[in-house]
């Protein structure tokens, strides 16, 4: 029974349909919640420093989109496995620009590192141009709340900034999945809380690498933990 609903959810017309309700779903929550952020402008921390990488924690991102200015092009890192495909929908209903590179760990390593390594490029490029990108900043069904060090050598290899992101909400439900994803509810008050900017020199040796690592974890656990302390949350 498990595989053939498996099977099903990979559908294309399945995933189709299902990326298009997770997309609406997130536009009314949107519309429904009082949203703020801190500090008042986030852009005013990045209008200096643009493009930059946004990132945040796995299953704490869907409501990102929702701190993108309407003018802001932000391109977002999915994986290449077919189950990424419902979250490309619902994110290009969004307004966010798709970048597909990160391979599944069940199409094995090798396929896996290729992919990793297509969006790895395609980042640098995009950020090369002017556009900023998004990516989660630990490793999917990984350890999670651990940074990892991609989204360095990202920033090393492109010279751009990290801009740690933390959303919070009065109003949302904990799933019981491996990286513990929050579903935001509507009709409740949610906050976007910034972090400090995460900067790495192009030739950064991997002990400075390291530092730079464990000073994003830092700042983004700090975001986290102020965003739902705004809202009266526990995380």
């Amino acid at each position: 029974m498990r595989k053939r609903l498996k099977r099903f959810t990979k559908a294309r017309i399945v995933q189709t349909v299902l990326g298009r309700c997770a997309g609406t779903y997130l536009l009314f929550v949107g519309r429904t919640n009082r949203i703020s952020t801190v500090p008042d402008n986030i852009y005013s921390l990045i209008e200096h420093d643009m493009p930059v990488i946004v990132t945040m924690w796995h299953g704490e991102h869907f409501m990102l989109p929702f701190a993108r200015r309407k003018d802001h092009r932000v391109q977002v890192l999915i994986s290449n496995a077919r189950d990424g495909e419902i979250n490309a929908i619902a994110a290009k209903m969004l307004g966010m620009e798709i970048i597909r590179g990160s391979g599944g760990r069940s199409q094995g390593r090798k396929t896996e590192a290729k992919g990793g390594a297509k969006g790895l490029l395609a980042m640098v490029r995009s950020l090369s141009a002017g556009i900023s990108v998004s990516m989660t900043a630990d490793i999917p069904r990984g350890r999670s709340r651990k940074a990892s060090p991609g989204i360095i050598t990202l920033a090393r290899l492109s010279g751009r900034p990290v801009l740690p992101v933390a959303f919070a909400s009065t109003r949302f439900k904990r799933l019981n999945t491996w990286d513990r994803s929050v579903v935001t509810l509507p009709f409740g008050r949610g906050v976007f809380v910034a972090g400090d900017l995460v900067r790495i020199a192009a030739d950064a040796n991997e002990e400075t690498q390291e530092q730079a690592r464990l000073e994003l974890e830092s700042s983004l656990n700090r975001a986290y933990a102020e965003a739902y302390q705004i809202v009266g949350r526990n995380s």
